[in-house]
């Protein structure tokens, strides 16, 4: 097995750290650069910013607070959310983000992910994957793709929809669970594991981790290659470096 990532995850919202349950009902958190600084020095080893509003709102990643966190950061970050073509990625790129994580945009325009791949290597490309569950007779896929903040349906298969981005040179994906974000209740395994099992390109497991538990089932029985959480680190429930030592007695390679 691979080293094991722990990656918190901050959502923006107006320049300033937020976290909801289920995509709604946002509280403060705190000022993104004062995290990114604070997660450098607990040992993450990496982080992602999601601007959360700037699809719903039809705009572009807000650049201002990107350009304060670049300055300070010491590990590689990732930033999504808005991003509509090469040229926001670009931009995100020349002000020194190391991945950019596309959702909507790649849904809307699969041929996206390809140009960008081409472009700046797949390394630098995330797919953002965002889920949920449909129940029974629906007449919709049991693990359905949803975008623009879980918003808007797309009638999507995730798993097919993961295998097709990993086709068209997605680097990894980022899978979070609309159903569990923010609930603490643990991630969706079942989702997880579909993804994980369906795709070679690394799944980082998203939305719901509640405690120490959580992120050791996310890797052993989801097969995630990476956990992200945000609330128990944000409020400081669980540090990364306890999250780590975890993990590495429960046997899962970690970076200390």
């Amino acid at each position: 097995m691979k080293q094991v990532k722990v990656i918190p995850c901050l959502d923006v919202k107006d320049s300033r750290v937020v976290k909801g349950v289920k995509f709604v009902n946002l509280r403060d958190a705190r000022d993104p650069v004062e995290a990114a600084v604070a997660y450098c020095q607990q040992g993450a080893d990496e982080l992602v910013f999601l601007d959360i509003f700037a699809t719903v709102e039809n705009r572009g990643t807000r650049l201002e607070w990107v350009k304060r966190v670049a300055e300070k950061v010491t590990i590689p970050f990732a930033v999504g959310g808005g991003i509509r073509d090469t040229k926001d990625m670009k931009d995100l790129f020349d002000i020194g983000v190391s991945k950019v994580s596309i959702n909507t945009a790649a849904v809307k325009n699969p041929e996206l992910i390809k140009e960008a791949s081409k472009k700046f290597g797949k390394k630098r490309l995330v797919v953002a994957i965002d889920g949920k569950k449909n129940p029974p007779n629906s007449h919709l896929p049991r693990l359905e793709v949803v975008v623009k903040s879980g918003e808007e349906s797309t009638g999507l298969d995730i798993v097919k929809w993961a295998r097709k981005v990993e086709k068209l040179g997605a680097g990894e994906i980022l899978l979070t669970s609309k159903d569990a974000d923010g609930t603490k209740e643990g991630y969706d395994l079942e989702m997880t594991k579909a993804v994980a099992e369906a795709v070679k390109i690394p799944v980082t497991a998203s939305g719901g981790a509640g405690k120490l538990e959580h992120l050791y089932e996310a890797v052993a029985i989801a097969k995630a290659s990476a956990v992200l959480a945000a609330s128990i680190f944000h409020f400081g429930e669980i540090t990364i470096p306890e999250a780590k030592r975890y993990l590495k007695e429960k046997g899962v390679p970690v970076r200390i």
